[in-house]
């Protein structure tokens, strides 16, 4: 079995999640990580058995990377993605793959031209739960879909937008959607058939920063179907994510790491597994502290893009896979922005 080699660039509170994840599988290895502060990548570097880069440069140069996995503040992702491609290393980069969608295409451009490969990091699609949603779905069990909607009402506090990169439109892209909600966004990319308009508000209520701390848009998707969006970072003490799905035959409610509602007009007997498995409150952290996430899910992603690394098949959350949510945030910002209905 080939080992994988792994670079990280970044050494902050995600580059650790990569580097436990990297561990977790075993034919992977974390080799080697960066950072323009280089204590800052050697303290990571020491603490996992790696060796450290002052710059991305050299790392993805490196004859000991394989794949690059990118860490940094989310404006700073295009530049070591394409130096990867350049230097012909994998790349899987954490979301958003970007903050503006032409800086996303000249990242997917960048690997198509080199022949490598351009992954999203998106856990959430990887939580055992989305399999029934996904198969109930795909089956027509919900009839016709009239609604889906997801809601992230999360708190941060002052001090992790104070003299951060959090929540400023150079390096964060935006606020509560672009960097909290994004999850649940692509929830509803992976799910639902492409929103087709969108048209919102947002603000910033709670804190003192560039971006916007709360926002809410309706949609409309391409069947007909209506949905909903609420994003906020400002809603004290922090309550679980939670996504809703109802149509003409059923209706699905999913709490955090739970699903709370299973009820449809035809009953299967694997609806009696689903509720025992899956109706209890099960939280999953993040909603007021991000280091409280857990990195389980980050470890099937990482092997997801590993086993279609080795099969040669197309990667799930590949480059446009992975710029869907991204489009679907910039429309909810343009929206707001201007108070018009944005179609996508």
């Amino acid at each position: 079995m080939k080992t994988w080699n792994f670079g990280i660039v970044g050494s902050g509170l995600i580059a650790d999640f990569h580097a436990r994840a990297i561990g977790d599988i075993p034919n992977a290895k974390f080799t080697a990580c960066c950072d323009k502060v280089f204590d800052r990548a050697k303290a990571l570097a020491d603490k996992y058995g790696a060796k450290a880069f002052d710059n991305y440069d050299d790392m993805v140069k490196s004859e000991d990377v394989d794949i690059v996995t990118i860490a940094t503040p989310s404006g700073l992702h295009m530049e070591p993605t394409i130096a990867a491609a350049q230097a012909g290393k994998h790349v899987l980069c954490e979301k958003p793959l970007e903050i503006t969608l032409d800086r996303i295409d000249a990242m997917v451009a960048a690997h198509e031209k080199a022949g490598t490969r351009l992954g999203g990091i998106f856990p959430y699609r990887f939580n055992n739960l989305m399999l029934p949603l996904r198969d109930a779905i795909q089956s027509g069990r919900f009839g016709t879909i009239t609604y889906a909607g997801v809601y992230v009402p999360w708190w941060r506090t002052d001090e992790y937008y104070k003299d951060s990169w959090h929540g400023t439109w150079k390096l964060d892209g935006g606020g509560a959607l672009m960097n909290q909600s994004i999850h649940m966004i692509d929830m509803l990319c992976d799910l639902m058939p492409p929103i087709e308009s969108v048209q919102a508000f947002t603000a910033t209520l709670g804190h003192k920063m560039e971006a916007e701390d709360t926002a809410t848009a309706v949609l409309r998707y391409s069947t007909g179907a209506l949905g909903i969006i609420y994003g906020t970072t400002s809603s004290f003490p922090g309550q679980y994510r939670r996504f809703e799905i109802t149509g003409t035959k059923g209706t699905a409610i999913n709490v955090e790491n739970s699903i709370t509602l299973w009820e449809f007009a035809d009953k299967q007997p694997d609806d009696i597994e689903v509720r025992k498995q899956f109706m209890k409150i099960d939280g999953g952290g993040g909603v007021s502290d991000p280091a409280a996430i857990s990195y389980e899910n980050h470890t099937r992603n990482f092997r997801a893009f590993l086993d279609a690394l080795e099969s040669g098949e197309e990667f799930w959350i590949d480059g446009p896979e992975a710029r869907k949510a991204v489009a679907v945030i910039l429309a909810v910002y343009e929206s707001a922005r201007t108070g018009k209905l944005v179609k996508l």
